[in-house]
């Protein structure tokens, strides 16, 4: 793993396309939004990205789940 915060460039690329898909829409996108704009074909594989990607510290929020953080930085 390299590159932002230890992450692997799969994660890198996703933790992208949410900054993306936030700046052009305006809200986080939903698990399967992020995953068809990421290139990944199943929710499954999203949320087990999602999850390695949580327990690195670094948090990606998706559409249907409420935080206070941040969906630019995570915090």
């Amino acid at each position: 793993m390299t590159g932002l915060g230890g992450l692997s460039p799969r994660q890198e690329e996703i933790v992208r396309c949410a900054r993306r898909w936030v700046a052009e829409y305006g809200e986080a996108p939903s698990v399967r939004e992020l995953g068809e704009a990421a290139g990944l074909s199943s929710s499954g594989s999203i949320a087990y990205q999602l999850r390695r990607m949580r327990e690195a510290g670094v948090v990606v929020e998706t559409r249907g789940r409420r935080s206070d953080r941040c969906p630019h930085c995570g915090q």
